[in-house]
């Protein structure tokens, strides 16, 4: 391993060849291995030999790409080449997360921060190469010259996929909201290679998915989180909505209660959070 290449996975695992030449596998096995996640590439050891993969070569993929009859339940389905590998992980909760992770560590990917700050795009921002790292939940971005920023991974609100011309090339985009060190909601632009904005898309929209819950909320809940979106003021939202206080303050518990909000008063002020501007954005996308 080079000084530069930091092993941040070393366990028990298996793998199953669910396609393999292109060709869907008629009696997938699972195989038992050793299973080592580093910074540049995975790695799976068992008494046949060793393959050594780089994360360059590899792509994750939704559970769609595996064929029907597999059982890929807790699996994580990782495209090579023309083989589709199924990857569970002994200690490892969740592997695609895991796998993000390692093939993003220490990675220089393409980053615009902040593109749009409260709403507003911000024509001086432009594209800067940016070595990043997510450790302890949090997400580091050192820039040159030495500036940085970080946010925790788990504050991020929305995040939406484009196509544009990123440095002389046509790339794909991802625009990822969350908030800043000021606590403004503020959008960073990430591209590079195919492998980093695949990895990057999976991390940020698995956070997503797995903090969201069943709740469907009024179309008067939906007003109110609008308003919160748009930076009504709490305290003056019963007015702005035209509902009573005490109505006004049981939308805010409802909101509190299936995590679109954080208190910030006992009843008598919220704030929205990551999960609440997620759900503010897909209301008003919808109106």
């Amino acid at each position: 391993m080079s000084e530069d290449e930091q092993k941040l996975v070393d366990t028990a695992g298996d793998y199953c060849y669910a396609v393999k030449n292109g060709e869907p596998v008629a009696d997938p096995q699972w195989n038992s291995c050793r299973l080592v996640m580093t910074s540049k590439r995975l790695v799976l050891a068992n008494s046949s030999g060793k393959q050594t993969l780089p994360h360059s070569n590899i792509e994750i993929v939704d559970d769609d790409v595996v064929p029907d009859g597999v059982d890929a339940a807790g699996a994580t389905p990782l495209r090579i080449g023309d083989n589709v590998v199924l990857f569970d992980a002994t200690g490892i909760s969740d592997f695609e997360r895991e796998y993000c992770r390692a093939t993003l560590h220490g990675e220089i990917i393409l980053a615009n921060h902040p593109a749009v700050v409260g709403g507003v795009v911000q024509d001086d921002s432009e594209w800067r190469k940016t070595r990043f790292r997510l450790d302890d939940e949090t997400i580091s971005l050192g820039f040159p010259g030495g500036g940085s920023t970080s946010f925790a991974v788990e504050d991020v609100g929305t995040i939406e996929t484009v196509t544009r011309q990123v440095m002389g090339q046509e790339r794909t985009v991802l625009e990822v909201e969350h908030t800043d060190e000021e606590d403004r909601s503020v959008e960073t632009h990430f591209s590079g290679m195919d492998h980093h904005t695949t990895a990057l898309q999976s991390l940020f929209e698995r956070v997503i998915e797995d903090r969201e819950g069943d709740y469907e909320l009024t179309e008067t809940e939906n007003q109110v989180l609008m308003a919160l979106y748009s930076g009504v003021s709490p305290f003056e939202m019963a007015d702005f909505v035209g509902l009573p206080v005490d109505e006004v303050e049981e939308i805010y518990q409802k909101l509190l209660d299936v995590g679109a909000v954080d208190e910030v008063r006992t009843r008598t002020e919220v704030a929205l959070n990551a999960q609440g501007r997620n759900m503010a954005s897909e209301a008003m996308s919808e109106n």
